[in-house]
């Protein structure tokens, strides 16, 4: 493989884990720094129902950039002339797509959708991503601020 080809996949690569690092979370113990000190209103209930649900993965691009660079430089050593040219074009469609499903993949989370009944009768549903423990009949907080709303204990 030539120096090119493995620069751009190497590159390609790097990109991924970097953005795949900064992927956001929809966890109920996970503060933004824009939401830091910050007043939120803050309800009390008791859990009514807990049901378990997928969070769907980032669509950030970078799967598909990464695979189509990838896909594109291994195509291209497919035959010589023409044939490496149609090679590197369905190479990086395949890679692209693939790309994208892997990134989706990897940062698709379990998640809950939890009903909590509020003191004052209402009902509210909140989703996050599971990585907290709730029961049926436990008191619980809701908090919100600035359009977001988290359980917590």
């Amino acid at each position: 493989m030539k120096i090119s080809a493995r620069l751009a996949i190497a590159g390609a690569l790097l990109a991924s884990a970097v953005v795949g690092g900064c992927a956001s979370t929809s966890s109920g113990s996970v503060y933004s720094s824009g939401q830091a000190r910050q007043e939120q209103t803050v309800r009390m209930g008791v859990v009514e129902s807990l049901r378990q649900v997928n969070i769907e993965g980032s669509r950030s691009g970078v799967g598909a950039v990464a695979g189509g660079v990838a896909g594109g430089v291994a195509g291209s050593n497919i035959g010589g002339g023409k044939g490496s040219t149609i090679g590197s074009i369905l190479g990086a469609v395949a890679g692209g797509i693939a790309g994208n499903a892997i990134e989706q993949g990897a940062t698709k989370k379990p998640g809950q959708e939890i009903t909590v009944k509020l003191d004052n009768g209402e009902l509210r549903a909140v989703t996050q991503e599971a990585d907290e423990v709730f029961r049926p009949g436990e008191r619980v907080r809701l908090l919100s601020g600035g359009g977001v709303t988290r359980v917590t204990h």
